[in-house]
């Protein structure tokens, strides 16, 4: 069984992309980023991103329960925002759907304020869309501009062999994966409004892959301010692989796993699903990973822990890619 093959869509549709941008004279220069564009402010860099929630809707839909898809929403925009170490300022919203349904849309605004007033976001504009030529049912997407000083951009650039990694817990299967994890539990015979026992624990299987994403604002604003980050990268689609993202000429090595949450483990049981895909597909019970110098390991972990768990989970070293030595498992650069 395999993933919905994100990163090989997504450098397709980049590569198409370019071909088709139009060129013309710029205002302010545009600077390339790894989770969200930068653009050239004078003494601050603006930016930009934007994201929805994916099939994470047709849970929300099987269980009739809207609040809090626009939590996670809100939380796949601002948690690449501030992975250059800026601050999310603004918010809109876009909801497509075939039909007007008062109770859907009261129900996602209602955790799309939610998810605004945990990363500390303004929703300044939004657009409701009725498309029933295009859209049997819902989708949901967004766009967040923040801003960043030159001087305290996070880029990568500064990570070096030696440097450590700390993993920062996720709140469970996040925006990532939905497509997956919903084949797993059909196959598996089970519905999402099933009640199951799983590692001697009950719960409602779809109301385990609705618990909101993580929104990490306050907690990695606050480590920028007093550490020195060298680098962030938010664990989405793709998984570990996406450390790659923010240093290509050092390898990632990771030698200390926390245990992933229940949610992973019965997905990698029922279906039967190698390690390796289980690595690259979710974020296995790590959300953001910060790199940091080997000297402020250990502070930084302890200030994080006010909030979330973290845990040291391996270091940067020559080479390159992603390499989980403990499964024998190496992730190469895309």
């Amino acid at each position: 069984m395999t993933g919905a093959g994100v990163d090989a869509k997504a450098n397709a549709i980049r590569e198409l992309t370019k071909s088709l941008t139009y060129k013309k004279k710029r205002f302010h220069n545009i600077v390339r980023g790894h989770y969200t564009s930068l653009i050239d402010f004078g003494d601050i860099y603006l930016t930009l991103c934007t994201d929805g929630v994916g099939s994470k809707i047709l849970v929300a839909d099987t269980l009739e329960k809207w609040d809090t898809i626009g939590i996670d929403c809100i939380a796949m925009n601002v948690n690449d925002t501030i992975c250059v170490g800026a601050t999310p300022i603004s918010f809109v919203d876009y909801i497509a759907c075939n039909s007007p349904q008062k109770e859907v849309l009261r129900g996602i605004g209602k955790g799309l304020n939610r998810g605004a007033k945990e990363a500390g976001v303004e929703i300044v504009g939004g657009e409701v869309a009725l498309l029933p030529e295009m859209i049997n049912g819902v989708d949901l997407v967004g766009a967040c501009l923040g801003y960043v000083d030159k001087k305290r951009i996070i880029t990568g650039e500064r990570i070096r062999p030696g440097d450590l990694l700390i993993g920062v817990s996720s709140s469970g299967i996040h925006s990532n994966g939905l497509t997956l994890a919903r084949r797993v539990v059909a196959e598996h015979g089970v519905k999402l409004t099933d009640e199951v026992v799983f590692g001697g624990e009950r719960f409602v299987i779809g109301e385990e892959l609705l618990i909101p994403t993580a929104i990490y604002v306050k907690d990695i604003l606050s480590v920028c301010r007093r550490f020195d980050v060298k680098g962030i990268a938010h664990i989405t689609g793709g998984g570990l692989r996406k450390l790659n993202r923010i240093k290509h000429d050092v390898m990632f090595k990771i030698t200390h796993l926390p245990e992933p949450p229940r949610i992973f483990r019965l997905i990698a049981e029922w279906g039967n699903i190698h390690i390796r895909e289980m690595y690259q597909t979710f974020n296995m019970g790590i959300g953001m990973i910060l790199a940091v110098s080997r000297e402020e390991c250990e502070d930084v972990i302890q200030h994080v822990e006010k909030r979330r768990q973290a845990w040291m989970i391996g270091e940067v070293m020559k080479g390159s890619g992603v390499e989980i030595p403990g499964h024998r498992i190496r992730y190469p650069r895309y």
